[in-house]
């Protein structure tokens, strides 16, 4: 289910709107009958389509240029991930692309949600998941030798890929998935919509976490 809001602010706003919509048509039904109801009906109705045919327009994808914040010996990668944070093949990329560089990595957990919690601006859980699963991604970094830091970003993957482009500045962005097939991320086209939306280098990892349990378990296997 997609959400056509950007932020709780927003949903919050067209809640207090909608309100209103329907008051002013009881109020004007009831100080000038039906027919006056009617005709306020159509009026708030036509701006209320014409104002989404015109958000529906402005929604179309800009690319934007991020303003990079590194010095010449520095480079700056944004990485984001939900599940697959702590990935075996994800925690591979980011440490080769650290090596030889002054990095800062930046790593954002979407606080993805369930359609109902989100339309209710019920996120404590998806925020305290987030943030477990990105304090133990951060936590094998540093045992990796790459020193990162993490935030827990926008339950929109885009939006919150958006937010740490203007507020970070990164010289490359990792988006990291589940594969085909599984992954909700790919179904809705996000590395692909990422692309079309920022000018900065975005790679794409696949991470399978069924395979990543599959070689703890045979590693624990060998060593017994």
């Amino acid at each position: 289910m997609h959400n056509p809001f950007r932020s709780e602010a927003e949903a919050y706003r067209f809640l207090l709107l909608t309100i209103g919509y329907f008051a002013a048509i009881v109020v004007a039904s009831l100080v000038g009958g039906a027919w006056a109801g009617t005709v306020v009906f159509a009026g708030l109705t036509a701006a209320a389509v014409f104002w989404l045919l015109r958000r529906r327009t402005g929604d179309a994808p800009v690319r934007r240029a991020a303003v990079s914040h590194s010095t010449e010996d520095e480079r700056r990668i944004l990485v984001v991930a939900n599940e697959t944070v702590g990935g075996t093949e994800l925690l591979r990329v980011i440490h080769a692309r650290s090596e030889g560089v002054n990095e800062h990595v930046l790593v954002v957990c979407p606080a993805l949600n369930s359609p109902l919690r989100h339309w209710t601006s019920d996120e404590d859980a998806a925020r305290v998941g987030a943030q477990q699963r990105l304090d133990s991604s951060l936590a094998r970094l540093a045992e990796a030798g790459v020193d990162a830091r993490g935030q827990v970003g926008d339950g929109e993957p885009l939006q919150a890929i958006e937010d740490a482009v203007r507020t970070f500045g990164p010289d490359e962005i990792i988006i990291s998935t589940h594969p085909e097939g599984r992954s909700q991320w790919l179904e809705k086209r996000l590395v692909e919509r990422a692309r079309e939306r920022f000018e900065v280098d975005i790679t794409h990892v696949v991470v399978d976490l069924a395979a990543d349990s599959d070689e703890v378990r045979s590693g624990s296997g060998e060593s017994t």
